[in-house]
């Protein structure tokens, strides 16, 4: 069978089509990747690396700028994973930055977050180890959050008894509640003992002015100057007793010195 040249021509323009969309997706796929161009790879030591896989982004300041390499298992506590890092960004990544474990957000895929670290220090070389910040244990965050919601619950439960016995009027502060005879007779005591103070505040108000109403007195007035008189003397007489004592103690040292 004979091949026209209008069926050549078709079969080589889709040959050529598919080539270049082949080419295409090749070169979309190793850019994702960091297949082409410079590359640098570094590690990073996890207990625990939470879901991730083999081809998850790196993510530097929010910006994906390499991806998951390889995983390895180095112990029965420690997987090291090899994460390849485009070459221009080895200058702001510096040898003490962090590496973690997130999520391309709420339910997205894991991917790994490196923190700057001080700017202070050199960048990072190729093939070093990173610091790492293992993930947080959801299964323990789990099991605590039940725990918390079972102590709540038992906690709701008794404050509903509580308040389920003071409704029904037990214990003290249910009869106050709901006894109106005990409530106006507290009322009536703190009324009574509101008067009882007053009644204080007032009779020793009124002594207080009887007192000064007495020291102005003519008849007593001479009563408290004598009074007066006498502390003002016995007062001197202690002031010369202590100033003797003094003079006596002070005697020994003088003798001494001469």
């Amino acid at each position: 069978m004979k091949i026209s040249t209008e069926q050549k021509i078709k079969t080589g323009t889709f040959v050529a089509v598919s080539l270049g969309l082949l080419l295409v997706l090749i070169f979309l796929i190793g850019k994702q990747q960091n297949l082409f161009g410079n590359k640098i790879n570094v590690f990073a030591d996890f207990k625990n690396i939470a879901g991730t896989r083999e081809g998850n982004y790196v993510r530097f300041a929010g910006i994906n700028i390499g991806t998951v390499d390889q995983i390895r298992i180095i112990n029965d506590t420690t997987v090291r994973l090899m994460l390849t890092l485009e070459k221009e960004m080895q200058p702001y990544i510096k040898a003490d930055a962090v590496a973690s474990i997130g999520s391309d957000g709420l339910m997205g895929d894991k991917l790994i977050m490196i923190s700057p670290g001080d700017s202070a220090t050199v960048p990072v070389k190729d093939g070093a180890v990173i610091q790492s910040v293992n993930p947080m244990d959801m299964d323990k965050v789990m099991n605590n959050i039940s725990l918390i919601s079972e102590n709540a619950a038992d906690l709701t439960d008794g404050l509903a008894n509580i308040v389920g016995r003071i409704d029904d009027g037990e214990g003290s502060l249910g009869r106050l509640l709901n006894d109106d005879k005990l409530a106006v007779k507290l009322e009536g005591a703190i009324d009574q003992t509101k008067q009882t103070v007053g009644t204080i505040k007032k009779t020793a108000s009124t002594a207080n002015e009887t007192l000064e109403a007495a020291q102005g007195s003519f008849l007593l007035r001479g009563h408290f100057k004598r009074k007066e008189r006498q502390r003002i003397k016995d007062s001197i007489a202690n002031a010369k007793e202590q100033q003797k004592e003094a003079q006596k103690e002070a005697e020994p040292d003088n003798k001494k010195k001469d």
